[in-house]
């Protein structure tokens, strides 16, 4: 099960309240989990998160603090970001017991998942969520939806945890053998992608749409493998030479 559990890691983007990475860090411990890495918190270290934390110190001593989400999701195959806010642009959904599936089949192919959560008051962003592969809907009371930050990071993280002490464990969605590329790979690929079309007059940079971040789903979809994304950063690379 720690094999498992090291390879989770929970991410916390602009969290305002220094309690609630306290508590979040109590409710990942109880299940097991004690990967954290925070984005940008708003006020960190500080008494009250390790008050809250209530035994859970070791959690947040360990804890990864950096300046963008990106940096955040470098070494992910899997990212399952969770946000209650409506988007014009739909992201595919997925409900926190398949997420926790979904997430254990990742790892079983040996990769590192992501669960992202975003600000207390306005989720994750467009952009942010651009670089998830779904979208983690908690169902809840619809006369009653507000759901704090911790609530949301303990039933993920309850849901993991049964998963891992199943006597069934998940079978492996991709069984190719291969390395799922990274949220690394993909950023990498997908800034090639774009370069690429704008300098075939596909895409306008000064009027992009919603161009990338359709293309950015689509890949997203796809769930490839590093080779699979070595072998598209080469196609782009010759059509680079014939541009030229």
């Amino acid at each position: 099960m720690k094999e498992i559990a090291d390879k989770i890691k929970i991410v916390l983007v602009e969290t305002s309240h220094p309690g609630n990475i306290g508590a979040a860090a109590r409710a990942m411990k109880t299940m097991g989990l004690k990967n954290l890495t925070l984005v940008r918190p708003k006020d960190y270290p500080c008494v009250e998160a390790t008050a809250r934390a209530a035994g859970a110190d070791d959690v947040l001593a360990n804890a990864q603090v950096v300046k963008t989400l990106k940096a955040a999701l470098e070494d992910a195959s899997y990212v399952l970001g969770s946000s209650a806010r409506l988007r014009t642009l739909r992201w595919p959904g997925i409900d926190p017991r398949k997420a926790a599936l979904e997430s254990l089949q990742t790892i079983e192919a040996g990769a590192v998942v992501a669960l992202v959560f975003g600000r207390e008051s306005s989720g994750l962003s467009n952009e942010e969520l651009s670089l998830c592969h779904k979208l983690i809907h908690i169902p809840v009371n619809p006369d009653y939806s507000s759901l704090n930050l911790a609530a949301a990071v303990q039933v993920i993280c309850y849901e993991l945890r049964v998963l891992m002490e199943s006597s069934n464990p998940p079978l492996v969605a991709d069984d190719s053998g291969e390395p799922p590329a990274t949220a690394g790979d993909m950023e990498s690929f997908i800034q090639q992608l774009e370069q690429t079309l704008i300098r075939i007059d596909y895409l306008d940079p000064e009027n992009p749409r919603k161009s990338m971040p359709r293309l950015r789903r689509l890949f997203h979809r796809a769930r490839m493998s590093r080779n699979e994304v070595s072998l598209l950063r080469g196609i782009l690379k010759q059509m680079g030479k014939l541009i030229d």
